[in-house]
């Protein structure tokens, strides 16, 4: 499922392409048929994101709401010469009308493709935690979820009521590069941490918007650095433990290893990530001392 970055990328890229110009809706699958109806000729006024969600704004109050789900796409193909005929099940096209470049976009496979209002577009936001990539974002509501809760810390991360926009790679790599293991109680962690947490995935989810894919290893790091291989993997970028697994940590050269955790794969390095125990357990665990004499 495509991270918070690439819906905020999308967002920019149909504003870029579209924004205050009239535009041609269409369906040509016919599912979303008569909503294209209503919208055809309209003027595309912007498109925002919010964690996975995009929303693309057209006058009279109108908003088509998107979910990519699991293999859905939308792309976007600005400045061109002619507008081919739709290849697939394309759900939603849209296409600039009048003068002016040459623009359109075909949406396959979402989830949802929805008309909705300004109010229900609200709604949709208010039932998300913050987004790092929204200027608007506040991580303590984030945090007062997580320091309420013991389910482990690479679940809350993964829920998008406690924080929007956060998939499995995202998880899996600031998980690492705060060394907190996956597993680990949110309710265990200092509110400093968790702040740290946050600003490191506001810039690493900034980087992803720019270069369009997700990269995570540090500086020292990188395969120019360690004169390693670049990784080879469907989803591109550099990164220390996703999808990984059984091959050697970046840092310490310990085998990364992997789990399920709440349905989704989860992955750690064993040394780099320890397993939490509290005071209460350690202090259990020593020995007994006798009686001083």
């Amino acid at each position: 499922m495509p991270e918070g970055h690439t819906l905020r990328r999308l967002a920019t890229d149909l504003e870029t392409a579209f924004a205050g110009r009239r535009v041609h809706v269409g369906s040509p699958q016919g599912r979303f048929a008569a909503d294209a109806a209503v919208l055809d000729g309209s003027l595309l006024l912007g498109a925002d994101a919010a964690g996975k969600h995009l929303f693309v704004e057209l006058e009279h109050d109108h908003v088509v709401h998107v979910h990519l789900g699991l293999i859905g796409t939308f792309d976007v193909h600005a400045g061109v010469d002619e507008v081919p005929a739709p290849v697939g099940q394309v759900r939603l096209r849209i296409v600039t009308a009048g003068e002016g470049t040459t623009s359109y976009a075909d949406l396959r496979g979402a989830t949802q493709c929805e008309l909705v209002g300004p109010a229900q577009r609200d709604e949709i936001i208010a039932r998300l935690g913050p987004d790092p990539l929204r200027p608007d974002a506040d991580p303590d509501r984030a945090w007062r979820r997580i320091r309420a809760s013991q389910r482990p810390i690479g679940d809350l991360l993964m829920d998008q009521a406690v924080l929007a926009g956060v998939g499995n790679v995202y998880r899996a790599e600031v998980l690492f590069r705060h060394g907190i293991h996956p597993q680990r109680p949110g309710a265990s962690l200092r509110v400093g941490r968790w702040r740290a947490v946050w600003d490191d995935l506001v810039a690493l989810m900034a980087q992803g918007v720019v270069d369009n894919r997700i990269d995570t290893v540090r500086p020292e790091h990188t395969p120019e650095a360690m004169g390693r291989p670049a990784r080879v993997d469907d989803h591109g970028g550099e990164v220390y433990v996703y999808r990984r697994t059984g091959q050697p940590c970046l840092v310490c050269g310990s085998t990364v290893r992997t789990e399920v955790l709440a349905g989704r794969n989860v992955f750690w390095c064993p040394r780099c990530q320890p397993r939490f125990r509290s005071r209460a357990v350690q202090s259990s665990q020593q020995p007994a001392r006798g009686p001083r004499t």
